[in-house]
């Protein structure tokens, strides 16, 4: 078992905001038509239900593929979907890294990729739950020919409450108006994060 497990993760989720589930074994349809009738209201335009529904199932499938601890779909306004994705994962020392530190995590989150595109920004930062980075970073994604795709941005927080093993906030995004906001709402959410043992 990694060292992890034996510690419970926590952070407070900020309103509006829709958990997103991530490891349950359940139907994913069901779920997101209730989950969206919650967040729209029980009284709600039936259509509009139906749509967020669509794009809350979707948003719940494709954060199960990278398991994090837990995620959220951050929907402040139902008639304009998600605004942002928020997942909390787990990153657990190895052979390779025996040691978590605040330098790995520095690397792991500003190692440029392919489709970069502004070089990472990173500052150290204290967390209540320990000494951590933040890295704001952005993306193109789904490219054509000639290059033009849509511009993804995250602000990610690498924290290491351990030396066995750090987490990984990640905020992302395609509004590029409300960047601003969303890197404020990030930082608020990571200071919220918090770690007790199990035991």
């Amino acid at each position: 078992m990694p060292a992890f497990s034996a510690s419970t993760v926590r952070m407070q989720a900020p309103d509006d905001a829709v958990s997103l589930p991530v490891r349950e074994p359940l139907d994913l349809d069901s779920w997101a038509m209730d989950a969206a009738g919650l967040r729209v209201g029980s009284d709600g335009n039936r259509q509009l239900i139906a749509a967020l529904a669509t794009e809350l199932r979707g948003a719940a499938a494709d954060s199960r593929e990278r398991g994090p601890v837990t995620a959220m779909s951050y929907v402040p306004e139902p008639e304009l979907g998600e605004l942002a994705r928020i997942e909390l994962s787990a990153l657990v020392a190895d052979e390779t890294y025996p040691t978590v530190t605040v330098e790995l995590l520095l690397h792991y989150l500003t190692m440029p990729t392919d489709i970069s595109f502004r070089p990472p920004e990173a500052e150290l930062r204290t967390l209540p739950v320990g000494p951590a980075v933040r890295v704001r970073h952005a993306y193109v994604q789904d490219a054509d020919r000639d290059g033009t795709g849509t511009i993804m941005e995250t602000c990610a927080y690498g924290i290491c409450p351990d030396e066995k093993w750090g987490l990984v906030l990640l905020t992302s995004w395609r509004a590029l108006a409300h960047t601003d906001a969303l890197c404020d709402l990030t930082d608020r959410v990571a200071r919220t994060v918090t770690v007790s043992s199990s035991s």
